[in-house]
């Protein structure tokens, strides 16, 4: 029989030869997997990194991540996205100063004028007040265009021009109809405005109005044409004014004849009134288109008073269905019925224009002069056709 304590021992030492010889063969197979994890990471076969040729295995180049480069990405390199060249940006400065260039090229035909009036106080007495309004000069040897409710009733005007001088000025003629007067100081070599038409301005563009708010010399604000064609009813005894430009450039007492201008510094307008509940700007101003104004004006200047255009028609409410003015009536021994117009007419086209309104036949007319011939096209029992007549000037 076997020692008890031999047999314990060969039991221990066999326990211990069979955990060496398990840790030996995992760390063969570890050994082995090892080798083929490397291989594989560097595309080399195993035989190969096991003869000794893991010397050829480069070092793995890391790339950092795009916020990690010191130089940004390529524009052009990167899906919807292109470079932007120096200079391309849109700049609010480039706008400030494509304004500003506005502004310098404008207000030296800007002008503000000082007027006196001879009123009467709560007691009747005589006393003279004044008034303050802008004008915008017409012509370099003196004209001035401005409004006539400005300048209509002044005793003396004084013009200061935009270098600081004064010149007392002549009223050569006002028309309340349209609020254009003209004026004239004794000078020569004036900058003369730059007038365009309405037609060529569109709703939504840039307008900036440039005058003398309660005095305050060579104003500039700026804002759209907010709408085109208005026509406002100002007293019963003148005619309504039409063709009104609406804007939102801020325009207060004292802007009165001055002008409203497009981006390219033209004089698209006068300025005349505004509507609003304080008595100051609200955002809803109004001018005399520059083709109304002009026209006026050159009449001003040729006969010392504005002649209205006149055909001699009666107009009223459509009752029909077709789009145009409606002639209630036509007037003896003027234009229209020595043309052949009657009564129950529709005028459809003026001089090829479409006219909806009476007012929009008013503007058409107010464009032209005393003498144009012109051409209607009317509505008559189904059938259109042709008109031409040359127009009178309005009874007074």
């Amino acid at each position: 029989m076997e020692n008890y304590e031999d047999h314990g021992l060969r039991s221990f030492l066999i326990k211990g030869l069979i955990i060496i010889a398990i840790a030996l063969v995992f760390l063969f197979m570890g050994g082995i997997f090892t080798v083929g994890i490397i291989a594989a990471a560097n595309d080399i076969p195993p035989r190969d990194l096991l003869r000794g040729q893991i010397s050829q295995i480069e070092e793995p180049v890391l790339t950092p991540r795009p916020q990690e480069t010191e130089e940004q990405a390529d524009p052009e390199q990167l899906p919807g996205l292109s470079e932007i060249e120096p200079g391309q940006i849109p700049s609010l400065m480039a706008f400030d100063e494509a304004i500003s260039q506005i502004a310098d090229m404008v207000t030296p035909s800007v002008v503000n004028i000082r007027v006196q009036l001879r009123q009467e106080d709560v007691f009747g007495s005589e006393i003279f007040g004044e008034g303050v309004g802008s004008g915008v000069i017409y012509s370099e040897d003196g004209y001035i265009i401005t409004n006539s409710h400005l300048v209509q009733q002044a005793e003396e005007m004084l013009v200061q021009l935009h270098d600081g001088t004064d010149h007392p000025a002549e009223l050569i003629g006002a028309d309340p109809n349209t609020d254009v007067a003209v004026l004239k100081i004794e000078t020569e070599g004036l900058r003369a405005a730059d007038f365009t038409s309405i037609e060529n301005v569109d709703v939504g563009a840039i307008a900036i109005a440039i005058g003398s708010p309660f005095g305050l010399e060579q104003t500039v604000t700026m804002g759209v044409v907010s709408a085109k064609g208005r026509e406002i009813a100002i007293s019963t005894d003148t005619l309504p004014m039409v063709d009104l430009i609406q804007t939102d450039a801020s325009i207060n007492q004292g802007n009165s004849g001055g002008p409203l201008v497009n981006s390219a510094g033209q004089v698209i307008g006068i300025n005349t009134l505004i509507i609003s509940p304080a008595g100051a700007s609200a955002g809803v101003g109004f001018a005399v288109p520059s083709d109304t104004a002009v026209n006026i004006a050159q009449q001003i200047i040729r006969h010392g008073r504005a002649k209205i255009p006149f055909m001699g028609i009666e107009m009223g409410e459509n009752p029909t269905d077709i789009i145009g003015v409606y002639i209630a009536d036509v007037m003896d021994g003027y234009p229209a019925q020595q043309a052949g117009m009657e009564g129950g007419d529709v005028i459809v086209k003026f001089n090829d224009v479409e006219v909806k309104t009476p007012y929009e036949l008013l503007a058409q007319m107010l464009r032209r002069n005393v003498g144009d011939e012109i051409e209607l096209e009317i509505y008559r029992d189904g059938e259109y056709f042709t008109l031409s007549m040359v127009l009178v000037e309005a009874p007074q």
